[in-house]
């Protein structure tokens, strides 16, 4: 019994030796070993790895991404003096864990704090710098790429990689925006009502050209049948002058027909002549072979 006894103190004294001179590194984590406070080992790949039992000490760090996202937005000045309200996050990793550790001794709250004021001045001066139309729409992208890559050049010194920085939203106080936007109505209205004056000019141009253009063509089609119906006068004059020229009494008599026509239509017309007017000519010749 006192042999079993043993074997198994033996055996359980071998597991916590094994177990404290193996560890493992996950492929998500990195791994720091620490001899007396030092760092003698750094263990970036994932497996088994061996260190020495009862003196060393293993850290572990994240090594996936990680976002920097605040509860609040935080207030900037733009170069019009107007207060803006940005809403951003960050997204970042660690690529250096011994500096990492070195810099802010692991700690991610002491990391994200350094990075936060990296962030916030970069903000501030580049908004500083713009209006406000630059920073909501004109010059959005190019804002969060000047911070990354500057956030990116200062957090390296910590063992940080800065992969991205996003602006969420840009929004004016409330008592900044009413503001904003009633100038920005009126400005609307102003452009509104120059493109709505400079139309009914137009219009009024487009108008008196067609006026113009009409009277213009009036006048022509109107010259163009005086011309015709005077061709057509004068061909019939030559016509009835032929006529005319070949039998006179004949053509005397058919005028004298068309004018008794012409007179008599009607059943109530009345005319009071002489007798011995030219227009009864031809019934007095009548009468008298009668």
């Amino acid at each position: 019994m006192k042999n079993i006894g043993l074997i198994i103190v033996v055996f359980l004294l071998s597991i916590l030796l094994i177990s404290s001179a193996t560890f493992t590194v996950d492929q998500r984590e990195y791994a720091l070993v620490k001899r007396l406070g030092e760092v003698v080992a750094i263990k970036k790949s994932p497996g088994l790895y061996v260190k020495m039992p009862f003196v060393d000490n293993v850290v572990y760090f994240d090594k996936r991404i990680l976002t920097l996202d605040w509860e609040e937005p935080d207030r900037f000045i733009t170069s019009e003096k107007k207060n803006v309200l940005v809403d951003s996050f960050v997204k970042w990793r660690i690529i250096d864990p011994q500096k990492y550790y070195v810099s802010v001794k692991g700690d991610e709250v002491q990391a994200e704090r350094r990075l936060s004021q990296t962030v916030n001045d970069g903000l501030r001066a580049e908004f500083g710098k713009r209006t406000i139309h630059d920073v909501v729409s004109g010059e959005r992208s190019q804002i969060m790429e000047i911070l990354r890559q500057r956030a990116d050049r200062d957090s390296r010194q910590i063992g940080i990689q800065v992969l991205d920085v996003r602006l969420k939203r840009v929004d004016l106080p409330e008592n900044v925006s009413n503001s904003v936007y009633d100038r920005m109505e009126a400005e609307r209205k102003g452009v509104a009502n120059q493109l709505r004056s400079e139309g009914s000019a137009a219009a009024e141009k487009i108008r008196a050209d067609a006026d113009r253009q009409r009277e213009v063509i009036v006048a022509e089609a109107f010259k163009e049948a005086q011309q015709i119906k005077g061709q057509g006068d004068a061909k019939a004059s030559e016509i009835y002058a032929a006529a005319y020229g070949k039998n006179p009494e004949f053509y005397a008599f058919y005028r004298s027909l068309e004018a008794y026509r012409n007179s008599f239509k009607n059943k109530s017309d009345v005319m009071v002549l002489e007798p011995g007017s030219d227009f009864l000519k031809y019934m007095r010749s009548s009468r008298a072979k009668r």
